[in-house]
């Protein structure tokens, strides 16, 4: 129980050497601080003794009292008999609310099924996941994510409080479950966990609002790892699936080329049968992790020309020859994005995933798992635009009435809304189809729509940073402070429009495809 002070008791502490201050019904001796305000100690002194909520919340967000303000919290204001009063009372329930809801109900600030909407996708187990991940996130992680992103490195112990919670699991499709070191969240059942677990883990992280800290904990993992554990030996998923899923080591997926990157079929890394080993020479570029990767999974060349000349090999960094190095890029700084190069790598023939010259079927049946998490992870960013958006609305003034006031905002939180709320609908409609469609088949049922959906997501995501840019004003050209989330989302676009296939490659690509697929199954064209 935190210690309680009245208001009055507080308005005896108003003076340089002595200085206290309330913040949302919490006391903070700030005395300590006054020398160390970024705005100097006369903007604090002004309201000392006071509850200077207002002129707080007009400058700084919430996640300044978490991180910083703990420091300086010494209790609260009320009384104990308050306090007894408050827990007799019932909890309010709107006479509109007919089940439950979850978060701050900010509308649209979370997926409909959040906010007290029916849905048929989720049971108790996704909401018992949803509130642990919540819960992991907003203390283990959003507290430090402007720190990590600007240090453009994530903390080893980060890796190992996640893989100990089951989350790196959780981000992993079709993880060997005799294979997996700390079981699921919330001690969900390998047998029962399905596509919407998946859905969760990766949406409720990226309510952090960076690419980079989302990339850099689950990036690499969620694309490098699922190739090893669909069609690498049993040998291979032993020896490196349970460490990768212990935080204990890193493994990233090395497609992408200098010289291409959507035009996977013409990659030139070259992997030269020796005999017993394979030789191999090339480089690879924007490969998400590999700074720190220990494992990478490579697309290389064994054969000819074209999709059939292409295998997996997984190449470990402590063979000779293999190097990597940061790029310095526009966003998703603490992904670990790099450089690799491979000279003269000789790497064992037990190291090929699958079977030679079939790399290409694994690549593809890989993409959609890869662009369904680009698509949760950017429909969420756009979605945090909106919920920053309109929490900033309602504190802001201008021309003597809220931003919110304005019919010129609520537009553009409706065009952001829409665009954000249709995105959804649709990538839970495909995941339901991931979960119930004979795996073999879904690379080509589910491929074009799935490109599509990347499409719509990422330029859904440009769209809604855009405003929610406008709506900031200037706190969102500037790191940190309020505008942090939306400035670091806005230059981080293009990494989710490019990867993965890039806008106008998804849009080809699903047109085409759905095309192919609808002649197969008759349609009268």
């Amino acid at each position: 129980m935190s210690k309680k002070f009245t208001v009055e008791e507080v308005a005896k502490h108003r003076d340089e050497k002595d200085c206290w201050v309330i913040i949302h019904g919490k006391v903070y001796d700030v005395t300590g601080f006054l020398d160390d305000h970024p705005g100097g100690k006369k903007v604090i002194l002004k309201v000392s003794g006071t509850d200077a909520t207002k002129q707080f919340d007009s400058f700084h967000s919430l996640s300044v009292l978490e991180k910083i303000g703990s420091k300086f919290l010494i209790g609260e204001i009320g009384t104990a008999a308050k306090e007894e009063n408050e827990e007799e009372e019932e909890e309010f329930k709107s006479p509109l609310q007919v089940g439950t809801t979850f978060g701050e109900m900010v509308p649209y600030g979370d997926p409909m099924w959040y906010q007290d909407w029916y849905s048929p996708f989720y049971n108790d187990s996704h909401r018992k996941l949803r509130k642990f991940m919540r819960d992991f996130v907003e203390k283990e992680v959003m507290p430090f994510t402007h720190e990590w992103d600007e240090a453009k490195r994530l903390p080893p112990e980060l890796f190992i409080k996640a893989a100990k919670a089951g989350i790196l699991a959780g981000s992993c499709h079709h993880p060997p479950a005799d294979l997996l070191p700390y079981g699921y969240p919330t001690g969900i059942k390998p047998e029962e966990w399905d596509s919407f677990h998946n859905l969760i883990v990766a949406d409720e992280l990226s309510r952090c609002g960076s690419g980079g800290i989302t990339w850099g904990l689950i990036g690499g993992l969620a694309i490098g790892l699922p190739p090893v554990a669909l069609f690498g030996s049993k040998e291979l998923q032993r020896r490196i699936v349970p460490g990768v899923l212990a935080g204990e080591k890193f493994i990233c997926l090395a497609i992408t080329e200098p010289s291409g990157g959507s035009d996977v079929a013409n990659l030139v890394t070259e992997a030269k049968d020796m005999g017993d080993h394979y030789l191999v020479n090339g480089e690879k570029k924007w490969i998400t992790n590999g700074v720190f990767a220990d494992y990478f999974t490579v697309a290389c060349r064994t054969g000819g020309p074209g999709f059939e000349g292409v295998s997996f090999l997984l190449i470990e960094r402590s063979f000779p020859g293999v190097s990597t190095r940061q790029m310095n890029c526009s966003g998703v700084w603490s992904s670990g994005t790099a450089y690799v190069t491979f000279e003269d790598v000789k790497v064992p023939k037990a190291n090929l995933i699958g079977e030679e010259n079939q790399g290409f079927r694994y690549i593809v049946a890989n993409f959609n798992a890869e662009r369904m998490g680009i698509v949760i992870q950017a429909n969420r960013f756009a979605r945090v635009c909106i919920e920053e958006s309109i929490k900033y609305a309602h504190k802001r003034k201008t021309f003597g009435k809220r931003l919110i006031d304005h019919p010129v905002i609520r537009n553009k939180i409706a065009h952001m809304v829409r665009q954000v709320e249709a995105t959804h609908a649709w990538l839970e409609i495909l995941a339901y189809q991931t979960l119930h469609m004979p795996l073999d088949i879904q690379p080509l049922r589910l491929g074009g729509n799935i490109a599509l959906c990347k499409a719509q997501a990422t330029q859904t995501f440009e769209f809604c940073a855009r405003e929610a840019a406008q709506i900031f004003g200037g706190l969102a050209y500037t790191r940190g402070g309020q505008g942090e989330k939306i400035e670091r989302l806005y230059r981080e676009v293009r990494a989710y429009a490019i990867p993965g296939g890039s806008e106008e490659i998804m849009l080809e690509l699903g047109v085409r495809q759905s095309l192919k697929i609808g002649s197969f199954m008759g349609a009268k064209l």
